[in-house]
């Protein structure tokens, strides 16, 4: 065994001097940020991403909620019930992975995440919700066609791909997140956004579900110009 001064430890077993061990255990300490992380690693929640948004409600990750969100549609779609009981399975597994359950809520046709400490045989206990902005909540029925789903995110996705080949990461990081909510929450084109749903996406969805850093907040608007921009270049399903 080599020691870190590049002495052979076999040849050399006098005790180092209290200075080296004090020094050793200064090197070992860990740091403020590295306390935060384990705590957070503890908690089963990263307190930060790495856009520094900390603390984020709900705790259920985005990618988690858009595959979730993925394979309900799926389940919906498919015409074997083995392939929907198989997609039902894997959403939730996915989603109980996370300390969540999942349930469709029929009367308003939502996908809902419930902490599972909420939960008792499959049934919300009222007494136990703490911050109800733990909940999750994604609406199944956007104005578009949901059986045009696959095309239209296949076309969202390829915007966002030529928005990062064309544009800044700054702009790319929002195009992925706007491809996400207009394919999933309205199954429409991402260069089809009326005004009102460029202000929600602006004001709720993308601060709230896309970890936006402050750069991105702050060239939203020229973002979102930017992407219908290049949208133009990219076939669009409904020419």
């Amino acid at each position: 065994m080599t020691r870190t001064d590049g002495t052979d430890e076999r040849a050399d077993t006098t005790e180092p001097p209290e200075w080296a061990k004090e020094q050793a255990r200064e090197i070992m300490e860990p740091t403020e940020d590295e306390r935060a992380n384990d705590e957070g690693d503890e908690a089963g929640v990263d307190g930060s991403d790495e856009s520094g948004n900390a603390g984020r409600v709900p705790d259920v990750p985005v990618d988690v909620v858009d595959e979730a969100e993925r394979l309900t549609r799926l389940t919906r779609r498919a015409t074997d019930p083995d392939a929907a009981a198989r997609y039902r399975e894997r959403r939730d597994e996915l989603v109980t992975g996370h300390a969540y359950t999942p349930r469709v809520r029929e009367d308003d046709d939502t996908l809902v995440l419930y902490p599972e400490e909420w939960m008792e045989s499959g049934t919300v206990q009222m007494d136990r919700i703490d911050e109800t902005d733990r909940a999750v909540e994604v609406s199944l029925s956007g104005p578009g066609d949901a059986d045009r789903y696959e095309e239209v995110a296949a076309y969202n996705d390829a915007v966002a791909e030529a928005v990062a080949d064309r544009a800044a990461e700054v702009h790319a990081a929002t195009a992925r997140t706007l491809a996400t909510f207009m394919s999933n929450h309205y199954v429409r084109p991402v260069d089809d956004t009326t005004p009102a749903i460029r202000e929600e996406f602006r004001e709720e969805y993308l601060p709230r579900n896309g970890w936006p850093t402050d750069e991105q907040l702050a060239v939203v608007a020229e973002s979102l110009d930017r992407i219908e921009s290049i949208a133009e270049s990219v076939e669009n399903p409904d020419s």
